[in-house]
């Protein structure tokens, strides 16, 4: 009887594993407060212990673009989960809808965090969630949302990631309170992040000693990374567009950043970051 070499079974095994393993989604209820909200979770099912991420929408709210970027995260081996800032069944069809349930949480940075800080809880309660190695992405509004998780130094969160995000406040960071690492994706065509805003940002950073680094992706808008922006800026004349150059750029920026900060050993709790990464701007 013949055997097959071994090179060759470790293949077919190596396959076998692969075809079985698959993304597990599914929605879960969770509450900040007396507010019930609906998040997404997804996850490889051959992952027994991995980084979580948290991901934060857009202004328009919980919808299909983030449930797809939370399981663009679960493909790349993290456990993902897609936050509900506004409450089920909340999310704007127009701007102005979306401008009405955006604004208490610009007003009221507070309420931005206890919210964020929900959905991060429930991240963090998954059996597969490495809970030294957590991180957050946010888009638009959640870009925003992000920032100001770092800013309040949430010590469980290693480093977060802004896309095309608001990057101003009215609670700057403080030096020696911030310990998350911090990525701003931006477009360099963003009518809506001012060069001024980005100035102070970068800064603002620099003042407070956190780890970080920004990028304006040349000719990109607002939204950049949302195949639909386009469609959505005619419909409703908004400056924002698809750039797929940008969007997948930002994609491999944003893998870069997680691969480094969740490599490094784990920073003790009660020290924070000592020093600004340089500027980097795309060619």
């Amino acid at each position: 009887m013949k055997t097959l070499p071994a090179l060759a079974l470790l293949t077919l095994l190596l396959a076998s594993t692969a075809a079985e393993a698959k993304i597990v989604t599914r929605e879960i209820p969770y509450k900040d407060g007396a507010t019930a909200l609906t998040g997404f979770l997804a996850y490889d099912d051959a992952i027994r212990h991995a980084p979580g991420i948290l991901v934060v929408h857009e202004w328009w709210g919980y919808n299909d673009y983030v449930r797809m970027r939370a399981q663009q995260l679960a493909a790349l081996g993290y456990v993902a989960f897609a936050a509900d800032m506004y409450g089920t069944g909340k999310f704007g069809n127009n701007p102005k809808e979306a401008e009405a349930l955006a604004t208490p949480f610009y007003k009221d940075p507070h309420l931005m965090l206890t919210r964020a800080e929900a959905g991060l809880e429930v991240l963090k309660r998954q059996p597969q969630v490495d809970k030294d190695r957590v991180g957050a992405i946010g888009y638009c509004f959640g870009g925003s949302v992000v920032l100001e998780v770092a800013r309040h130094g949430a010590d469980d969160v290693r480093g977060v990631v802004s896309f095309h995000g608001g990057l101003k406040t009215s609670e700057p960071a403080e030096a020696g309170r911030v310990t998350a690492q911090v990525l701003a994706l931006n477009g360099g065509a963003d009518k809506m992040v001012t060069e001024k805003e980005r100035n102070n940002f970068r800064k603002e950073m620099t003042d407070a000693g956190v780890t970080f680094k920004t990028v304006d992706y040349p000719g990109a808008t607002h939204a950049f990374t949302n195949p639909k922006a386009t469609q959505i800026g005619k419909r409703f004349d908004m400056p924002i567009e698809y750039n797929e150059q940008a969007d997948k750029a930002s994609w491999v920026e944003m893998q870069k950043f997680f691969k480094r900060i969740f490599s490094a050993p784990v920073p003790p709790k009660t020290l924070p970051t000592d020093r600004a990464a340089p500027v980097t701007k795309t060619p």
